[in-house]
């Protein structure tokens, strides 16, 4: 009698057991479905504010309303390499693209003498061209993306993700100190380039001299 009084509390102890493992596995299963889509939702909000800004500012006609336009999707691409656990490279896109390049891209705008865009003849042959290029570029990067080895992402919370501040600098010291290194010199001859035609010819500038102090 005692017997089987214990086979039955024994039973029922392990149907508790099994029904709270179930419930406890359904629950994980909802978590990983629930960040799952905000991890697709984010991206693919991310996506469209990337492709939406960059279209306006190839299409857009005002130079102002499109380097604005451009603000948006280099926030955009920022977020998408701190999204993919590029964080050094988000925040080197925010200091140098939008803290300094579009800042000169809005100093060019400001000089020039239409900016509205009105009055200005489309190129339809730019446009062909361009097009011709796009689609050409489209047609390359499709077999690239299904030919590479893309790594997966852990899921959230399983793992903290490592920081890239280390791999890209040994990377940059070691592997690649060669593209590295040719990609400096690129910069200083720009930079180089940038005062020689700044300056401008000497004649120009002695004629340009003279003139000042003929007025004075």
């Amino acid at each position: 009698m005692f017997a089987k009084i214990r086979s039955r509390r024994s039973a029922a102890g392990k149907n508790r057991r099994r029904n709270r493992a179930t419930i406890q596995r359904k629950k994980r299963r909802g978590s990983q479905i629930v960040d799952a889509l905000l991890h697709s939702l984010v991206f693919y909000i991310l996506a469209f504010i990337v492709l939406g800004s960059a279209a306006y500012t190839a299409f857009s006609a005002n130079l102002v309303r499109a380097a604005f336009s451009l603000l948006f999707t280099f926030f955009g691409l920022a977020g998408l390499y701190i999204y993919l656990g590029a964080d050094f490279v988000g925040i080197s896109q925010v200091i140098i693209y939008v803290g300094g390049i579009l800042v000169l891209l809005l100093f060019g705008v400001m000089f020039t003498t239409n900016v509205s865009g009105q009055g200005t003849e489309k190129q339809t042959l730019q446009m062909k061209w361009g097009i011709l290029f796009l689609v050409v570029l489209f047609l390359l990067l499709i077999p690239i993306a299904f030919i590479t080895p893309w790594s997966v992402m852990p899921d959230a919370g399983s793992k903290a993700l490592e920081s890239s501040v280390s791999p890209i600098g040994v990377g940059l010291l070691t592997k690649y100190l060669l593209p590295f290194e040719i990609a400096s010199l690129l910069l200083l001859i720009a930079l180089i380039g940038a005062v020689v035609i700044a300056r401008g010819e000497p004649k120009v500038r002695a004629e340009a001299a003279k003139e000042d102090t003929s007025a004075l």
